[in-house]
């Protein structure tokens, strides 16, 4: 008599992560890293003033060179690093916080209530992004708290209109039917199970916002409307750069590769999480 073969149980589907959100998570970790770093160490003090040393090529003692006050760069962009962060995540928080709510609502009331807020996002989206929050923080005044504000301001239409989409194909779906069937209200029933079921695309937009955030961190220090002297800012480095690059390339270049480099790292990121989540594309992997 032979022994029962043993039911083993199925093996789990191997999950496989997608390149662009590996090489993108590297890169953003490489950035938060240093902007972490620069909370304890920089190589030398920011604000240090050397005229002796102005000018100075890269080199050993200087990695990306100095300015013409004699600034080492590497300094300013390990904590210009952290003003970009910053401001892109809480100008992101701001979208979130007040953008999710509004759709979520939207698509709950539907009527009058969804026309009002789709109109009053249309207005905000008349506006290119930049003109708005140079707009903005031209009445405010300039500074990073304006900054934020700004960029916040455009962020809230878009995940408005991302929550109020996803959100309107989720109400016609057989638990929600259920959950109203058993008495719950809108606003419970948008928070226990449609909320959940957005929190995949919200952070995929999430990731794709703050990138959007940093570039426009960047502009409006640029045009001298984000984070003001002595605080280090990779657009108000680029704008004291541009008439000293024929012969000091390298104060442009190296704030030009960090922006670069972070607004890569996230975008790869918002792309790599966009496929992950996608059950379409998992499928054809």
């Amino acid at each position: 008599m032979t022994d029962a073969p043993a039911i083993t149980a199925p093996a789990k589907p191997r999950v496989r992560w997608p390149l662009s959100l590996i090489v993108g998570a590297g890169l953003t970790a490489v950035v938060l890293a240093t902007a972490l770093l620069a909370l304890v160490w920089t190589p030398y003090d920011v604000e240090a003033v050397d005229i002796a040393a102005k000018l100075t090529a890269p080199s050993a003692a200087h990695w990306m060179g100095t300015d013409h006050f004699g600034r080492d760069v590497l300094s300013m962009i390990m904590a210009g690093a952290q003003n970009s962060l910053i401001v892109a995540f809480v100008a992101v928080g701001i979208g979130v916080g007040v953008g999710t709510p509004l759709g979520l609502t939207a698509a709950a009331r539907g009527g009058w209530i969804d026309e009002l807020v789709m109109r009053g996002n249309d207005l905000i989206f008349a506006f290119p992004a930049l003109l708005l929050a140079v707009m903005i923080t031209a009445v405010m005044g300039p500074g990073a708290i304006n900054a934020v504000i700004a960029i916040g301001v455009f962020n809230i239409p878009v995940f408005t209109r991302v929550a109020r989409g996803a959100a309107q194909g989720l109400w016609t779906r057989e638990y929600v039917l259920a959950a109203r069937t058993a008495g719950k209200s809108k606003a419970l029933i948008s928070v226990q199970h449609i909320l959940p079921n957005l929190m995949s695309l919200l952070v995929v937009q999430a990731a794709i916002q703050f990138a959007v955030g940093i570039v426009a961190e960047a502009g409006l220090s640029y045009v001298g409307l984000g984070a003001q002297p002595p605080a280090p800012s990779w657009g108000r480095m680029l704008a004291e750069a541009q008439t000293m690059i024929g012969f000091a390339p390298w104060l442009a270049i190296m704030p030009g590769l960090a922006i670069f480099v972070t607004v890569l790292g996230l975008s790869l990121t918002g792309d790599g999480l966009r496929d992950l989540f996608d059950p379409r594309v998992r499928r054809e992997r």
